[in-house]
């Protein structure tokens, strides 16, 4: 798929020395409420824009992003060498992406449309009543 000439975002670590351009849109995003994530956020869940990984574009800093995938099963979760920021995650084949909504400088245009693995939410922070869609586990590949 083309460029949208109309549409471009950046994003980063924290540090800087990674840089990324979106060239394209995110597809969609949702939070995510697995322990995983909850363990490498510090957080009750996570959120992330998907987006094609071919509209992902290395401003800097792609050599110094570091990755960590699970011994069994999951996404390889990547993040800066430097600062530690926690960037994207990236499935096993490589066909989908996420994007931490938090590394984008501005507005990506999209917003939490999900909710994924609520089966194992953080009991000390409860879910809010938002209306979004709740999946005790990975949520349909279609949505």
């Amino acid at each position: 798929m083309n460029a949208d000439p109309e549409y471009t975002v950046q994003g980063g670590c924290l540090c800087g020395a990674v840089r990324f351009e979106l060239r394209r849109p995110p597809l969609s995003a949702g939070y995510c409420h697995c322990t995983r994530c909850q363990r490498r956020t510090g957080t009750a869940s996570s959120v992330s824009a998907f987006i094609e990984p071919d509209t992902l574009h290395w401003i800097r800093g792609a050599d110094l992003i570091t990755g960590w995938l699970p011994p069994t099963d999951g996404a390889e979760k990547c993040f800066c060498s430097v600062c530690g920021a926690h960037l994207f995650s990236r499935s096993r084949d490589g066909a989908r992406v996420g994007i931490r909504m938090g590394a984008f400088d501005h507005d990506p245009g999209v917003r939490p449309s999900f909710r994924q693995f609520v089966a194992d939410a953080a009991n000390w922070e409860p879910i809010p009543e938002d209306g979004l869609p709740r999946f005790e586990a990975a949520r349909p590949r279609d949505l």
